[in-house]
């Protein structure tokens, strides 16, 4: 049992992490939220500049998710079984969000105008339902790096 235990510093450097994550994560939802409130997408709506701040935030997120949450684990670091179990168990089921994000950033990269006209508007639709079961997945492999129940 004092094996599967963290050592202060750990434990530290990984509540660091997640906050970090969960700050971005917070980010990433109110631009999703300003960028889906712009509706149209047309030439007359200013989708550009929350569209871009939208992307980076995106990817700064996504990036923060894997390469804090995961990479201890990827590296065979994590030595808590449940910890362990549940990163099997979700991240296949977070990868499929994360291809998304990417080939949503390279998408909307570029901010062409047709675009954003024609596809935005399912293209945000269908990455919001994708990035709700993912906080969903991240949310359950939190708690069990943490071990609460009680996520911001």
């Amino acid at each position: 049992m004092a094996q599967e235990q963290l050592s202060n510093n750990e434990r530290r450097n990984q509540s660091q992490v997640i906050e970090k994550m969960l700050q971005e994560r917070r980010e990433m939802l109110v631009l999703l939220c300003e960028v889906s409130g712009l509706k149209p997408f047309n030439a007359e709506t200013p989708v550009n500049d929350s569209l871009q701040k939208f992307c980076e935030v995106l990817v700064d997120y996504i990036a923060s998710a894997h390469f804090g949450l995961y990479e201890r684990i990827a590296e065979g670091k994590e030595r808590r079984k449940v910890v362990v179990d549940m990163a099997a168990k979700t991240y296949p089921l977070i990868s499929d969000s994360t291809q998304a994000a990417i080939e949503f950033n390279e998408r909307y990269e570029p901010l062409d105008p047709k675009v954003i006209e024609v596809q935005l508007q399912h293209d945000i639709s269908t990455l919001g339902e994708l990035l709700t079961t993912r906080i969903e997945y991240e949310d359950q492999l939190i708690t069990a790096m943490i071990g609460d129940s009680n996520l911001n």
